[in-house]
Order: structure tokens, then sequence, then C-alpha cells
């Protein structure tokens, strides 16, 4: 790629109040200038089901293939998607010990968006002041407050 390519930013996370408990998801969307924020929850869920959420949800909006730089201060999304989404395929979806990889139907669905997509997999600590990150945490901490404020 040079320099001159057009790169979508996608800040993505996701927060649980309880493990599981209710989740939210958010992610913050950037390109040419342009920023769209979404986000949503779950009644039920895990963390680490957000985390992918915030992912898909992200890619889904999408609307033709595109140059990404995703940030995740889930190691858990970059690695899985960066080192072990690979061998889980090539194992019918178990990790190395032959268990069922958890989440896999996310990571099915996240893997099919993927390939539609150049995307560079970044980490980034959370809660650290990147700016990014911290946006897309109050957007997953919003997903939240919807959820607790239907069931309230």
């Amino acid at each position: 790629m040079n320099d001159m390519q057009k790169w979508v930013e996608i800040y993505a996370d996701g927060a649980c109040k309880g493990n599981p408990g209710v989740g939210g998801w958010g992610a913050l969307l950037q390109y040419d200038g342009r920023e769209k924020s979404i986000y949503g929850g779950e009644p039920d869920t895990t963390n680490n089901r957000m985390e992918l959420t915030a992912v898909i949800r992200a890619l889904e909006t999408l609307n033709r293939s595109s140059s990404v730089r995703l940030y995740t201060d889930s190691s858990y999304v970059q690695k899985g998607m960066s080192e072990w989404l690979a061998s889980w395929k090539a194992k019918g979806w178990r990790t190395a010990d032959k268990k069922p990889v958890k989440n896999a139907d996310l990571w099915a669905q996240l893997d099919i968006l993927a390939q539609q997509h150049q995307i560079e997999w970044i980490w980034v600590r959370g809660h650290a002041g990147n700016d990014g990150n911290e946006r897309a945490d109050s957007l997953a901490n919003q997903g939240v407050a919807q959820i607790l404020g239907a069931m309230g």
C-alpha cells in the first residue's frame, strides 16, 4: 500500500458489567475527515463477546472493500485474528488442546467480514489516553447503559 491510500481507522471496544453480565460494544470509525459512532448492548453476555461484536458491527458498516487500521485494547481479538484463527479453522474450530473454540460463532462471522478488507490489527493499551480507544470505551458503556435502562 502506498501513502496515498485512504485508510479507514476503526477503534472498537467492549464492556461488561459482570462477566458474564450486561454488556455493551462501541466503535468509532474515521475516514477522510469524517466520523461515525456506533454502539449497542446485550443483556447477558461476556466481555470477549462484546469485544468481538464491536469489531463485527464496525466492519459491517463498511460498504466496500477497504484498507482498515483496526485498533483494539483486546489482545484476545488482536491475537485471535493475527495469530490463532488460521489454526482454529484448520482444526475444525478446535484449540491446540482440542477443545471447541469459545465464541466460534462470532469468530466465523468476523473471519468472513475480515476477508472482504485489508486489515491491520493494532493492539492499544486500554485506558491509557488513546483518544480513539477512550471514545470507543465510552460508546461501549453507552451500550451497557442502554440495556440497563431498558431493563430498569
